[in-house]
């Protein structure tokens, strides 16, 4: 009589196990105020790449995690209505909906929550100030490429969306989504944890692959984007693709893992979601892969789909970060204790009637798979979940939302509430979630840190063993720590050269690893922190080529003891004593026809006028300073404008004789005599009031030039206006200039001296210097520049003296019988009975 009573037990036990349950009616309530969930209830999409038309998009099976996160957000509600203090009077609904995972069906709830309370439309308005959506707040998605869509959406209508697993950088852009937050940190703070542990170990020789989606490429791209700067060299770097039941998927899958084994890495960073990584490690076990060490992330490294692939165990070497979360009393009660009440008939009867007043009748995206889950099926998801993330997302809404209404702790008055009226709240004030305050930062992102978990498998099960810790730095206990290898000590991965102090790593090639050793170049220098570019000098630095540091620049200027110097300061001295003969001579001879026809005293004048010109070579030697820029050119143009004058009035003089003799005696005590000083100091005159222009509108300056010379700053002299040095050199090449053109057609008889001559040869010199001058100055950049202007100086110098006294003196000295007055005279008589003739 047992066996039929045991039977029937067991028929009723299988009777109430196959009983659906009203799970499904639990994400849905009414409320004071509505959040708006969405949650991955289900996976893997049918015909969403063959749909042709907007029909309702179905998933094949559930979704654990994303139903585990949903009852996260009904406990928290749960707790803040049930809470005296928060939203005391206040009660909390919610509308959770099915994403699948995919943002074309994540965009259908999404549209519901924007509708208009109480009404399923979307008005189309000039201003939303005053628009009232259905829900106050949306909770989710998880994935960032749904929440890239979503996002948008909201933020138009500053609806707050806060995401308890989207970790894209680019949703930390608060421009595009001003009201986007989310309880967990950025892909920034994840790869940096990634590139610290690398380098714990020493692996800078690696592969790096990412699911094409935006989390994968996202992740990935902010890896590679650092890895220089951490010494990580790239072998491979590759995308898994998403739509597996694509043809092409498997071949694109199999070309991955024969490139990982061509590069011979030993380290695998996988930036991917559970399916595409599930398809890789089933294939990689198949295809007989090595060992490796598979750097994780919690998009994966968590997900029992991945953990009970068979022989998952021989992939070797799992190491993962997942977000630090603390603990949230009383869910597993919670959870265990809702399982217990949808198997009865009258809670299920009050669940649906609750769930009916907040039902749509455009939309029903719930959980339908999930009436027929049981806690059995949930338990070994439900011990290593982050349900904290979900927490933190409903707690900082309904906080911003008790301040929003000015709430006390006994009360909270009842008044519309605007979703964007809740955004300063949570932009500003923290947040408090079981004792332990939180806030968002500027990007509306919280970042609580990571763990490091290790893969330990003991007899077949696996546990995640937590290894170290990542907030700012990084902690590993290597010693918990069993790696696959024989030895279980931990793998090599480095790259096959080693750069010298001062050489930088150049990256050759994608699938090259690793790089070329380059010299650092001039005026750079290679630091370890940096080893893969080199670091400019400061501007009055300079360091060789493959340099660790830098040097400070010495001064270069033309110094006094430089042989070049020195040879030229012996020309200046030989000019400056041929030119002071010269003047003795002339003075000793001062009355004979000779120096009276050259000019008299005006040639003593001229004479001391090219000595000083040649003593201001001096300014051009030794270190120079804004008074010796200015100087130089004053000193220059004032003296050589001396000299020029004096050939001015000579030239006047000759002019008159030769070409209008009958005017001669009319015009020529205007030229000679006292009257010639006059002229003289009127040219000077002018000079010097063009030197005062100058120094009013710009002189020269010092100029520190770090550019011309590679160990060195070059001090030079640097012209601030043009116009005004035009001005002061102009007007000497204009006096130049008229005297060239008063003696060069001068013609005289045989017999007598061409006095002439030796001015139109000593202007021709001083043109003929100044254009060589011209070209070779400009072309310069080093303290040549200074060398050409004395050598300038002092060949104009001994051009006037070689081609005007210098033929004079020898006359006096070689010839005195041809210093007379006959010879040097000039025969007025005799023009006009030419011209009569």
């Amino acid at each position: 009589t047992m066996v039929p009573d045991l039977l029937l037990c067991l028929s009723f036990a299988c009777a109430a196990a196959l009983k659906p349950t009203c799970l499904s009616a639990q994400f849905r309530r009414p409320g004071d105020y509505i959040l708006g969930g969405l949650f991955p209830f289900g996976t893997d999409t049918i015909n969403l790449t063959a749909q042709s038309e907007p029909t309702p998009v179905a998933c094949e099976r559930l979704f654990v995690g994303g139903l585990i996160w949903a009852l996260g957000m009904k406990f928290a509600i749960d707790q803040i209505n049930n809470s005296s203090s928060l939203l005391p009077g206040v009660q909390l609904g919610y509308d959770m909906h099915d994403t699948c995972f995919e943002p074309l069906v994540a965009l259908q709830p999404s549209l519901l929550f924007l509708t208009s309370k109480g009404t399923t439309s979307i008005g189309v308005m000039e201003n939303y100030t005053q628009y009232q959506p259905r829900v106050t707040a949306v909770i989710g998605p998880h994935k960032s490429d749904l929440c890239l869509v979503t996002a948008k959406l909201f933020s138009f209508f500053l609806i707050p969306q806060v995401s308890y697993g989207a970790s894209s950088e680019q949703l930390s852009n608060t421009e595009l989504y001003p009201s986007f937050y989310r309880t967990v940190p950025s892909d920034k703070n994840l790869v940096e944890a990634v590139a610290l542990l690398l380098n714990k170990f020493g692996w800078n020789w690696i592969a790096t692959i990412g699911s094409d989606e935006e989390y994968g490429r996202g992740a990935q791209g902010l890896f590679l984007s650092i890895a220089g700067n951490h010494s990580i060299c790239i072998a491979f770097e590759g995308l898994i693709p998403t739509d597996l039941a694509d043809p092409k998927a498997k071949t694109q899958l199999e070309d991955t893992i024969k490139l990982i084994n061509n590069t011979n890495v030993n380290i695998i960073v996988l930036f991917a979601s559970t399916q595409p990584a599930q398809a890789l490690l089933e294939l990689s076990i198949s295809m007989g892969l090595s060992n490796k060490v598979w750097i994780g992330t919690e998009a994966w490294i968590l997900s029992d789909t991945i953990t009970s692939i068979p022989n998952i165990q021989s992939i070797g070497t799992v190491l993962g970060f997942i977000m630090k979360a603390g603990t949230d009393p009383g869910f597993h009660k919670y959870v265990a204790d809702l399982f217990s009440s949808v198997q009865q008939d009258e809670f299920c009867q009050e669940s649906k009637e609750l769930s009916s007043l907040l039902a749509s009748d455009t939309l029903d995206t719930h959980c339908e798979q999930c009436d027929h889950v049981s806690l059995q099926d949930i338990s070994p998801m439900l011990s290593h979940s982050q349900i904290q993330p979900v927490h933190l997302a409903v707690y900082s809404v309904a906080q911003a939302l008790h301040r929003a209404l000015g709430c006390t702790h006994h009360a909270c008055p009842t008044a519309p509430i605007r979703p964007w009226q809740l955004l300063h709240f949570m932009n500003t004030l923290p947040f408090k979630v079981n004792g332990q305050s939180f806030r968002f930062d500027q990007s509306h992102g919280t970042n609580s840190g990571y763990k490091l978990i290790f893969w330990s498998w003991r007899n077949s099960t696996l546990v995640y063993l937590p290894v170290g810790d990542y907030e700012e730095t990084l902690y590993i206990n290597k010693s918990l720590i069993q790696f696959h290898t024989a030895d279980q000590k931990e793998p090599t991965s480095e790259c096959f050269r080693h750069c010298k102090p001062g050489q930088f790593r150049q990256i050759k090639g994608f699938h090259l690893c690793c790089y070329d050793c380059t010299d650092c170049p001039e005026n750079t220098f290679w630091t370890p922190k940096d080893s893969s570019t080199c670091t400019p000098c400061l501007e009055h630095q300079w360091s060789p080529v493959s340099s660790t540091r830098c040097h400070e620049r010495s001064q270069r200027y033309l110094f006094w003891n430089e042989p070049l110097t020195i040879a030229l300061l012996t020309l200046m001295a030989t000019i400056i004593s041929l030119t002071c003969l010269t003047a003795v001579l002339f003075l000793k001879h001062l009355n004979t026809p000779l120096v009276q026809a050259s000019g008299g005293q005006l040639s003593l004048f001229a004479l001391a006028m090219l000595v000083l010109l040649c003593l201001s070579c001096c300014l051009y030697i030794g270190k120079p300073s804004d008074h010796l820029c200015m100087a130089q050119q004053i000193v220059y143009a004032v003296c050589l404008n001396g000299c020029f004058s004096t050939f001015f009035t000579k030239s006047l003089e000759i002019t008159l004789v030769m070409e209008f003799p009958r005017r001669a005696p009319t015009f020529l005590p205007w030229v000679t005599r006292w009257r010639a000083w006059l002229l003289v100091a009127l040219c000077l005159l002018i000079e010097c009031c063009f030197c005062l222009c100058y120094l009013h509108l710009g002189p020269d300056f010092l100029v520190s030039d770090y550019k011309s010379l590679p160990s060195e700053v070059l001090l030079v002299c640097s012209t601030e206006s043009w116009f005004a040095f035009a001005l002061v050199h102009g007007y000497n090449g204009c006096l130049a200039l008229l005297c060239f053109l008063c003696t060069f057609m001068v013609q005289t008889s045989g017999k007598k001296y061409n006095i002439a001559r030796g001015i139109t040869l000593a202007i021709l010199i001083y043109f003929i210097t100044c254009i060589f001058f011209v070209a070779i100055f400009t072309t310069l950049k080093t303290v040549l520049r200074s060398v050409t202007q004395i050598s300038t100086i002092l060949t104009i110098c001994l051009g006037i003296l070689g081609t005007y006294y210098i033929p004079k003196c020898c006359i006096i000295l070689l010839r005195p019988d041809l210093n007379t007055v006959d010879y040097f005279q000039y025969s007025i008589k005799e023009e006009p009975e030419e011209d009569s003739a």
